[in-house]
């Protein structure tokens, strides 16, 4: 354990040393009924969160759960594109509402309130920390049974104002299989385990190539080191992603709720088990 630095706003909230330190914690709206917050984050960027939280979301929804996506990845949001909507959010004297997905999942991003969609968020630190903040607070997620956080890479501003305001009941750790895996994931494990953030498991994307003319497994990023990176920090892995050209063009086109072959879809059961582990240990 690091000393002290007194600065009780980057430690966790049962730090021993924490003397009357203020409360971070943002309410929801009043409106809002979210039973499951989880994180998707990575040590650096370019691994596929987004991706992933959109396939994961998909996966609930069509177990038939109520989803939300609250985009956090302020200046560099990327879900709405995913799922195709590009109308602005509404909202009113009692709120905002999150847009809808055509097959019903809530989103809410930066880009559902800028004037045009390629419009760059030049803002400070604060600024974007305090509007991730307002997507929970001011938002109406008004029957959520999942609402799943798409967080910038790193472990700076955003990442740091979710685990303190938002009651975030575990994160998902995305990684590829680069041998800096285990470097990025030890940041993110770390960050979690000092904000008293459970871990829910690991999700490696871009394992392999399936070539679909000879059948076999090509691991065209080197060979995957998630089975002992997860061993090395107790965790599971919950899905290993192949690099699938279907899933991209997807994305690219809005049509992430199209796809018949969701990688994802496996996971679904095994997460939702060590999310009521988490929550008995909790308790």
């Amino acid at each position: 354990m690091s000393e002290c630095s007194h600065d009780c706003g980057s430690c966790s909230a049962n730090c021993s040393e924490r003397q009357g330190a203020p409360d971070f914690t943002a309410p929801p709206h009043k409106w809002s009924n979210v039973k499951k917050v989880i994180g998707i984050v990575s040590g650096k960027g370019g691994v596929g969160k987004s991706m992933v939280t959109s396939l994961l979301a998909c996966a609930m929804r069509n177990r038939g759960n109520n989803v939300g996506i609250l985009d956090a990845d302020i200046t560099g949001p990327s879900i709405p594109k995913a799922f195709g909507i590009h109308e602005k959010a509404l909202g009113n004297s009692d709120g905002i509402f999150p847009c809808q997905s055509s097959t019903g999942i809530d989103v809410m991003s930066v880009n559902l309130l800028l004037e045009n969609e390629d419009d760059p968020v030049v803002w400070r630190g604060m600024l974007i920390a305090n509007a991730v903040k307002q997507f929970w607070s001011d938002v109406i997620w008004e029957d959520e049974d999942y609402l799943f956080v798409d967080m910038p890479p790193g472990t700076g501003d955003v990442p740091l104002t979710v685990f303190q305001s938002l009651p975030v009941d575990g994160i998902i750790v995305v990684t590829s299989p680069q041998e800096l895996v285990s470097m990025i994931v030890a940041k993110a494990v770390k960050m979690a385990e000092m904000m008293n953030i459970p871990v829910l498991g690991l999700v490696e994307n871009m394992s392999y190539f399936h070539c679909p003319d000879n059948g076999k497994d090509y691991e065209i990023f080197g060979k995957s080191h998630i089975e002992e990176v997860a061993k090395e920090h107790g965790l599971k892995v919950l899905a290993r992603m192949p690099i699938d050209p279907k899933i991209a063009e997807a994305c690219d086109a809005g049509q992430i709720e199209a796809l018949d072959d969701n990688p994802l879809d496996s996971m679904v059961d095994e997460l939702e088990k060590i999310l009521e582990e988490k929550s008995r240990e909790r308790t």
